[in-house]
């Protein structure tokens, strides 16, 4: 049976990345929704996760989103994070919000707007050096609609030219992180449509660029789980985006949707070894909190994942090898669905209580008042969202 104490102490040492842009305004593609109290700045979305980090305890990353999260002063901002207790994590481009995008970016027909692409993607590298981020995320919009729109074989030569510029700019400690996403919002053919793709751009840019697995980026009945260990098996998983999608776009709280898929994902990285230190995984939330609370939903997205990690940590090894030595398949999946069935919480709410919190994080925030008062305090200003 697993160690408890050593589940804990795996537990205690996770870290969970929050992105900038879940502290702010989203909607659907129809609308966006505002609401009180929401962020204005980057420096107030770095306020906001601070709680997040204050009252889980496992949260202490948090990624940028360039242009959403511009400053003057990068290094200043990064030590505004290190004030409270955080760093900056992954730094990711935006090359889907221009007008001059509509056919694309770094796929683009035109060497003109490819040029204007790559200028904001090497952008983003100087960010990472004023901000001493490790991570450069890429997830690009390029595609067709329609077949015959443009030369499919001629636009992957256009996205590894372009990847292999970016990919030579990168300092020492830092890699590039490659998403993928099989449809939307290009229809017929999109360029980065699986991890297939993706692994074998990485492959030939070099062992500083690793996959992205969003785990809403994906068509029904995909076994996502066998993705992340044949990556893991490779050396190329580079992280995660954690979300959650009922039909086919993505952005709900992790593990909301089917936190058994999250259990099956969490038990293949525990299995191979991505929770140690040397694994470099970056465990990311990539999530728009459309109609609830910002940070209390941060939180509890943060708490589902430490749930099935957890969860993940107390599958019995030493029985589920013998079981499948004997090819006894119930017994195998017996000894999943026995950690799957165990309620964590009591663990997680007595860790916490071992590490000095609070065993309920989202009813201990909203315990303090604190969205009443920045709802008060942050009136006025233009709200941080999608455009900003």
């Amino acid at each position: 049976m697993p160690d408890i104490a050593a589940v804990k102490a795996a537990l205690a040492a996770q870290r969970i990345e929050t992105p900038s842009w879940g502290y702010g305004n989203s909607g659907t593609r129809f609308k966006v929704f505002a609401q009180p109290g929401v962020p204005r700045t980057p420096y107030e979305k770095l306020d906001d996760a601070a709680q997040v980090q204050a009252f889980t305890g496992v949260a202490p990353k948090v990624s940028l989103h360039i242009p959403w999260d511009r400053v003057d002063d990068y290094a200043g901002l990064a030590s505004y994070a290190k004030e409270r207790g955080l760093e900056l994590g992954a730094i990711n481009s935006n090359t889907f919000q221009d007008d001059t995008y509509r056919l694309g970016s770094v796929c683009h027909p035109d060497a003109a707007v490819r040029r204007r692409a790559v200028d904001h993607l090497l952008d983003c590298v100087d960010i990472m050096d004023a901000t001493g981020s490790a991570d450069l995320k890429l997830w690009f919009a390029d595609g067709t609609n329609y077949p015959g729109q443009d030369d499919v074989t001629a636009r992957q030569e256009r996205l590894a030219e372009c990847l292999a510029e970016v990919y030579e700019r990168l300092g020492e400690g830092q890699r590039m992180l490659l998403e993928y996403k099989f449809f939307e919002p290009a229809f017929y053919t999109t360029d980065v449509p699986d991890w297939g793709t993706a692994y074998a751009h990485c492959l030939k840019l070099g062992p500083r660029a690793q996959v992205v697995v969003d785990t809403g980026h994906h068509a029904p009945g995909t076994n996502i789980e066998f993705i992340v260990a044949l990556l893991l098996r490779e050396g190329r998983l580079g992280g995660f985006d954690f979300n959650s999608r009922f039909y086919a776009d993505d952005d709900l709280m992790a593990g909301a949707a089917d936190p058994f898929q999250l259990f099956r994902i969490m038990h293949e990285v525990v299995r191979n070894g991505g929770l140690a230190p040397a694994a470099n995984i970056a465990f990311m939330l990539d999530q728009c909190h459309n109609i609830e609370a910002k940070v209390p939903a941060v939180i509890r997205s943060v708490a589902n994942v430490q749930e099935a990690t957890a969860k993940a940590l107390l599958v019995d090894g030493d029985a589920l090898a013998a079981a499948q030595r004997d090819g006894d398949v119930l017994a195998a999946n017996a000894v999943l669905m026995d950690a799957y069935d165990t309620d964590v919480r009591p663990l997680l709410r007595a860790l916490r209580e071992e590490r000095g919190l609070d065993p309920d994080p989202v009813v201990a925030y909203l315990r303090s008042g604190r969205q009443e008062r920045i709802a008060a305090e942050r009136a006025g200003g233009d709200q941080a969202g999608w455009g900003a």
